[in-house]
Order: structure tokens, then C-alpha cells, then sequence
């Protein structure tokens, strides 16, 4: 065997592990967040608000806070989202909007607000969705499936098909058939949790799954160039294959935000759920 031969096989034995602790670890975290949200109130918010208090950590990590600036604000958030998860989201709402304004008073510039504000949108966006009392459930399934499978198909198509970069001074991995792939699987994903919930498919809740792959990709781009903006390469180390808490949610916060806002407008803030799937 020549060198050349023994160092590819050895490159590939390391791909194949790395994948294979990349899906160990996905299916441990789709485990933890189907349990939590199959079971709702206090336990959706209680996960929501681990990962909404993780997810400051890292923030704060890259943006340059230490630990004792950060952590008072990562409690609070965390709060906020664990209310939420007692029905009581304009409390956490108001508990959120307090801490960012805090954070913009305390802080020189507007990285501390921002991560306030964003880990807030994944963990009260979250639970607010699965609190519904209309198909909130079906409406939080929903969107996890989007996003998972917008996640996964672009990592595999881009990395499968290759070819033109979708945003090559931000994110110089990410590519356009990624980008595709992503939508594609996404839409597919969504049909499927629909039918699975009995939901109606229509071209609307189509539409739907759309825009929420768009924002979960939007959202994967943002936290690329925030990495970028501090010279980060991951966000932490805590799951392996993965890297940070925030490197595995940050579409999922971008869509979670984007599923209430459309929920809201179509159906008001009492019926986020139906608003969200129901076209």
C-alpha cells in the first residue's frame, strides 16, 4: 500500500467517524426536543430555556463577554422562556424586553442586546408555538421537520454536488445546491408532518414551509457572519460533530421567529398554531 493510499483511507476512516458522531449526537437532541415537545407546559419550557441559556453563553463568548457579564442576563432569558411554558408569554415577553434594554444600557455597543433578543426568539418563540391551544403541537412538529430537513439536505447536497458558493464572504462552505437541496427537502418535510398531524395541504401551508426554510438558512447565515465579525470558527464544543448549542439552532431561531410572526398575522397571537398551518 502506498502512502498516498494509506493517508486517503485514513482521511476517509475520519470522515466516516466524524459522521457517525454527527448523527449520534442529532439523534440524541431530536430525542430530547420531540420528549419535550410531545409533553408541552413546563417541559417544553424548561428545555426551551436550558438551550436559550446555553445559547447566550456562547454568544457571549464570541462577542467577548465574560462569564460574570453574561450569565445575570442568561438566567433572566432562561426565565422567561420557563414562564412561557406556564401560559404566561406577555410576562415573558415583557421579562425578555426588560433584560435587552438592561443589556443596551449596561453594554457599548449592540452585541449584548442582540443576544438577548436572540436566544429570547428561540426560547419563548419555541414554547409560545407549542403552547397554542390550537393545534400547537402539530404546528411546532411542523416546524421542526422544516428545519431539520433544510439543515441536513444542505449539509449533504453541498457537500455531494458542490459547485457556485451561496455566500462566499460569510460562509465560505455553504453552496447554492446546498441552498436548493435544503428547500427541497424542506418542502417535502413539511407535506409529510402535515399529513402526519391530519393537517390539509394546501398551497399556502406550502408557501409556509417555504418561507421557514428560507428564514432557517437566513438565520445559518447570520450567525456565520457574527462567527466571522470575531474570528470564531464554532460556537463552543459541547455536542460533538456539532460544535455549540448555537451552531445547531441557528436557523431554527430565525424560523421560530418567522413561524409566530406568520401565525400571528394569519390568525392573531391567540391562535399562532392554526395561523401558522391552517391556509
Amino acid at each position: 500500500m502506498s502512502i498516498d493510499t494509506a493517508a486517503a483511507e485514513g482521511r476517509y476512516a475520519v470522515k466516516r467517524s466524524d459522521l457517525v458522531v454527527r448523527t449520534a449526537s442529532a439523534a440524541v437532541l431530536l430525542a430530547i426536543a420531540l420528549g419535550a415537545a410531545y409533553m408541552g407546559g413546563f417541559a417544553a419550557g424548561a428545555v426551551a430555556a436550558v438551550f436559550a441559556f446555553l445559547v447566550l453563553l456562547e454568544w457571549g463568548a464570541i462577542t467577548g463577554r465574560t462569564r460574570r457579564q453574561i450569565i445575570p442576563f442568561a438566567v433572566t432569558i432562561a426565565a422567561a422562556v420557563a414562564v412561557t411554558g406556564l401560559d404566561m408569554a406577555p410576562l415573558a415577553c415583557t421579562i425578555a424586553s426588560l433584560a435587552a434594554i438592561a443589556a443596551a444600557i449596561r453594554s457599548r455597543d449592540v452585541w449584548l442586546p442582540v443576544g438577548v433578543i436572540y436566544a429570547a426568539l428561540l426560547g419563548i418563540g419555541l414554547v409560545a408555538l407549542r403552547m397554542a391551544p390550537d393545534l400547537g403541537l402539530a404546528a411546532l412538529i411542523f416546524l421542526l421537520a422544516v428545519v431539520w430537513a433544510t439543515d441536513s439536505a444542505a449539509f449533504f447536497a453541498g457537500r455531494t454536488i458542490g459547485g457556485p458558493k451561496l455566500a462566499p464572504r460569510i460562509s465560505p462552505k455553504k453552496t447554492l445546491a446546498g441552498a436548493l437541496g435544503g428547500l427541497v427537502a424542506a418542502l417535502a418535510a413539511g407535506v409529510a408532518a402535515a399529513r402526519l398531524s391530519d393537517v390539509p395541504v394546501t398551497f399556502g401551508l406550502i408557501c409556509v414551509a417555504f418561507a421557514l426554510s428560507v428564514f432557517c438558512q437566513l438565520g445559518d447565515l447570520f450567525e456565520s457572519w457574527v462567527k466571522r465579525q470575531f474570528g470564531a470558527k464554532d460556537s463552543g464544543r459541547i455536542i460533538p460533530g456539532h460544535g455549540g448549542v448555537m451552531d445547531r439552532v441557528d436557523g431554527l431561531t430565525f424560523a421560530a421567529g418567522a413561524a409566530v410572526a406568520i401565525g400571528a398575522a394569519h390568525n392573531g397571537l391567540g391562535g399562532i398554531g392554526r395561523g401558522l398551518l391552517i391556509w
